[in-house]
C-alpha cells in the first residue's frame, strides 16, 4: 500500500501548508463517521419508497447479477415488514428465515436502531410483523404473522456489524405452506466456510437502478477467503485515507521515511472489517450481491441430497457512491457466520418455549 501514499506524498512537495482545501462533514481522511439509518426507518419514514420512485424513473430494475425466483422456491425466506402498512415493497425492511414454526432468524441490526437522540435500542415487537409463505410482496400474498418478543444477540452493538444475529419469536405457527431450513454446527459451518462452495442468496433488496422489486430475487455466488476480502477492504480505506494522510504528513514537514513508517503502523493497526464472526461470499467478476432491503436474508449452501442449509445471514456491503444502495461492481459482501452461535441460538430457544 505504500505505492499509495507515494502517489499522495509527490504532489505535497508543491502545496504550503494551509492552501490545501478542507474536507467538510467527514473525518479528516474523509471517512463518513456517522451511522447509515436503520433499515426500519428507511422504509417508515418513505425514504424507501421515494428513492425507488427516482430510481425507476432514470432506468433500471433488474436485480444486481440475479433473477426472479420460481413460485414456492426458497419457502423458508420471510419479509420482515412494518406493522400496519400495507403489504408492498415500500412496506418491506428486511428479509429473514424460518428455522422452526415460531421462530426466524435475521440480522440484529434490523431490529436495533438509535432514536432521533443517537439512543440505541431494539424495535418494539408490536411495531414489525412477518409475512410467511410468498415470494410476492402484495396485498393478499402469503400469512402475515405477528412478532411475540424479539432477541438481539447480547454482544451486537450498533456502531458495528459483529454478533450481527437475532431471533424473533412468532404469536402463532403461519397458516399457509412454509419450511423450515436447517442450520450448522460448528464443524459443518467449517465446511462451508471454504473458498468456491456455492451459495446462493435470496431476498427483495435494491435491484440495479435503486428499484425495490415486488418479486423474490435469487443469485448464485460462492464462498471467498475472508482474509483476501479484508484486504481488499483495508486497501480500499487505504486509497480513501492516503490524501488526508498525506496532506497531514506535508503539514508537519515529516521526513519522507518517517511518513511511510508511520503509514505502515496506521495500516497495520487497521482493524480487519470482516471478523470470524462472518462469511464473505461473491464473485471474482463482481455485479453479484446482496443489497438494501436483504439485510437478514438467507445464505445458503445447496448439499449433494438436494437440500440446503443456511450457512450466513445478510449482513452488509459496499454502499453506493449516493450512500444508499450498493456498489453494484462490488465483488462480495459479508454474512453472519451461523455456525458461530448455535449454542447462543439453542439457549435463547430453549429459554423461551
Amino acid at each position: 500500500m505504500r505505492k499509495l501514499l507515494a502517489r499522495a506524498l509527490l504532489p505535497l512537495a508543491l502545496v504550503l501548508p494551509g492552501l490545501a482545501p478542507a474536507v467538510a462533514d467527514t473525518t479528516p481522511f474523509g471517512i463518513e463517521v456517522s451511522p447509515p439509518p436503520s433499515p426500519y426507518d428507511w422504509a417508515k419514514s418513505g425514504e424507501k419508497g421515494a428513492y425507488q420512485q427516482k430510481a425507476a424513473a432514470a432506468g433500471g430494475g433488474k436485480v444486481i447479477g440475479g433473477e426472479v425466483a420460481a413460485d414456492g422456491a426458497w419457502p423458508w425466506q420471510v419479509a420482515l415488514m412494518i406493522n400496519g402498512a400495507p403489504v408492498s415493497p415500500d412496506g418491506q425492511f428486511c428479509g429473514g428465515s424460518m428455522i422452526l414454526d415460531r421462530w426466524v432468524l435475521t440480522a440484529a441490526h434490523c431490529v436495533h436502531m438509535a432514536d432521533k437522540d443517537g439512543n440505541w435500542g431494539d424495535l418494539d415487537p408490536a411495531a414489525l410483523s412477518v409475512l410467511v409463505g410468498t415470494n410476492t410482496l402484495a396485498p393478499g400474498k402469503g400469512d402475515l404473522v405477528g412478532v411475540a418478543q424479539i432477541f438481539r444477540h447480547p454482544s451486537y452493538v450498533g456502531t458495528a456489524f459483529d454478533f450481527d444475529i437475532a431471533l424473533i419469536k412468532l404469536t402463532r405457527a403461519p397458516q399457509v405452506p412454509y419450511s423450515t431450513i436447517q442450520v450448522p454446527d460448528a464443524q459443518f459451518g467449517d465446511m462451508l466456510d471454504q473458498p468456491g462452495v456455492v451459495t446462493l442468496v435470496t431476498g427483495w433488496g435494491l435491484t440495479e437502478g435503486g428499484q425495490h422489486p415486488e418479486a423474490l430475487r435469487q443469485t448464485q455466488i460462492q464462498m471467498m477467503d475472508r482474509n483476501a476480502c479484508n484486504q481488499a477492504m483495508l486497501e480500499a480505506r487505504a486509497e480513501a485515507a492516503v490524501e488526508g494522510f498525506a496532506y497531514a504528513a506535508g503539514v508537519l514537514s515529516l521526513r519522507e521515511e518517517d511518513a511511510y513508517a508511520l503509514w505502515d503502523e496506521l495500516v497495520a493497526r487497521a482493524p480487519r472489517p470482516m471478523s470470524d464472526n462472518m462469511l464473505c461470499s461473491g464473485t471474482f467478476e463482481g455485479g453479484k450481491t446482496a443489497c438494501s432491503g436483504d439485510s437478514g436474508g438467507p445464505l445458503v449452501v445447496p448439499l449433494d441430497d438436494g437440500t440446503y442449509i443456511q450457512a450466513g445471514i445478510v449482513s452488509w456491503g459496499l454502499s453506493a457512491s449516493d450512500g444508499k444502495g450498493c456498489e453494484e461492481t462490488a465483488l462480495f459482501s459479508a454474512y453472519t457466520r451461523i455456525s458461530n452461535f448455535l449454542p447462543w441460538l439453542e439457549q435463547t430457544i430453549g429459554a423461551n418455549p
